[in-house]
């Protein structure tokens, strides 16, 4: 399965491409940063990512789309247009007919680690063992594009229509359902973010329902 993972941003939207065989061993395909210029309307700079997004559609052809989901920060301006970066990413996913995931900074952490609170270094030194590189990809949006990706291909849920969450699905309580017998990656995923959801864990969702 060959997967798109994509970290939105207006500025920088990371794009990282990645392989995954039936043994669930992820090879490199692709990376790279789309960037805008800062002084363009935002209209013309959504217009870049999209293009950017469809260029490595087409070019790579990916099976399916990753996105990561947008939190609440402090700063707001930020997260509006991340949201609008994720919906370009959204709309090209459509344009080009591909299944779309979406996932939360805890799943991708708790998938690429074991630990749904772990670092962006720890993330992206992971990314680099898990794809067997002497280091990890530069810039740091690309290697977090990558860990999406990586996140999907041994998760293979969050797509979007799909019901109770593809086949597993894990509850904010830490509960576990799966319609069937998991990957041995997939009960790691799955085991780890329910233990940082039992522990109260940072989690947005979490955190919008409080």
């Amino acid at each position: 399965m060959r997967v798109l993972g994509i970290d939105p941003g207006i500025t920088r939207c990371g794009i990282g491409i990645v392989e995954v065989d039936d043994t669930r061993a992820a090879s490199l395909i692709h990376y790279e940063v789309i960037r805008t210029q800062q002084s363009l309307a935002t209209h013309f700079r959504l217009r870049t990512v999209a293009d950017g997004i469809d260029r490595v559609i087409s070019e790579y052809e990916p099976e399916v789309v990753a996105v990561e989901r947008v939190f609440v920060q402090e700063n707001l301006q930020s997260v509006t247009t991340t949201m609008q970066a994720m919906g370009a990413a959204m709309v090209c996913a459509g344009r080009a007919n591909l299944p779309l995931a979406i996932h939360t900074p805890s799943e991708v952490k708790a998938a690429i680690t074991g630990s749904g609170n772990a670092g962006k270094a720890q993330v992206q030194n992971m990314v680099a063992r898990i794809l067997r590189l002497s280091k990890p990809p530069r810039p740091a949006d690309a290697a977090d594009a990558l860990a999406i990706a990586i996140c999907h291909a041994w998760r293979g849920t969050g797509l979007q229509g799909a019901r109770d969450d593809g086949e597993v699905n894990v509850t904010l309580s830490g509960g576990v359902r799966s319609r069937r017998q998991l990957t041995p990656a997939q009960k790691q995923w799955a085991q780890a973010l329910a233990t940082t959801r039992r522990k109260g864990a940072v989690d947005p969702r979490a955190q919008r329902r409080r």
